[in-house]
Order: C-alpha cells, then sequence, then structure tokens
C-alpha cells in the first residue's frame, strides 16, 4: 500500500494518507489569541487540510487535543461543539502539555477516513 504527503516540509507532512486513513499533523491557531480564537484557526484549518486530502470532518475517527491549560477545557469545547457535526463525533481524548511555544495555547491532531 502506498503512502502520499501532502504539503511536505523539512521536518514534517501536514498531511500523510495510507490506504483510506488520513493523518494531519498537530494544529495550532494564531499565536496571541485566547483558546477560543486559537481553536476556531485550528478547526479552520483541519477542514481545509480535509479538503486537500479528499475527504472532510463528518469522516474523523480520531481526535486528540492538547491544552496548555485544563482549565481552559470548557472554553475548547465550547468551540469544538459548534464544528462537529451531530452523530460524526470521533474517538477523542483531552489533555494538558507543554505545547511547542508558550504562546500555543491548543494543539489538535486528527486522523480520519477517505
Amino acid at each position: 500500500m502506498s503512502i502520499r504527503r501532502i504539503d511536505v516540509g523539512p521536518r514534517m507532512s501536514q498531511i500523510v494518507i495510507h490506504g483510506n486513513t488520513v493523518y494531519l499533523a498537530g494544529q495550532v491557531g494564531e499565536p496571541g489569541g485566547n483558546v477560543a480564537s486559537q481553536t476556531r484557526d485550528i478547526l479552520k484549518t483541519i477542514d481545509e487540510l480535509l479538503a486537500k486530502a479528499g475527504t472532510d470532518k463528518t469522516k474523523i475517527v480520531q481526535a486528540i487535543i492538547w491544552l496548555a491549560d485544563m482549565g481552559t477545557f470548557a472554553e475548547m469545547n465550547s468551540e469544538w461543539d459548534k464544528w462537529v457535526p451531530q452523530g460524526h463525533t470521533p474517538a477523542r481524548a483531552t489533555g494538558e502539555a507543554k505545547l511547542a511555544a508558550p504562546e500555543y495555547l491548543v494543539e489538535i491532531i486528527v486522523t480520519a477516513a477517505i
């Protein structure tokens, strides 16, 4: 089975497709915003990347969400709940982590089917 990479950089690819599975790199929002605005940025980017891969958010099978502070869980969930289609919620885990830079408050990683 072949592996296809899209938006390939020197360190990572934004999208990797293997068979009928799409893996997205971890996505972060615009630095400087709050958790809600960063989450909206990330979800918009996820929509765009999934479209490039030939799929959409109704086919997300798993989401892993990292928050710099679990105290912002409700703020992130508010944006997530507006975005995720009813009846198409993926398996999901959310945890707290020190992200790549202090201005990043949220990172989301998704896996989807084609």
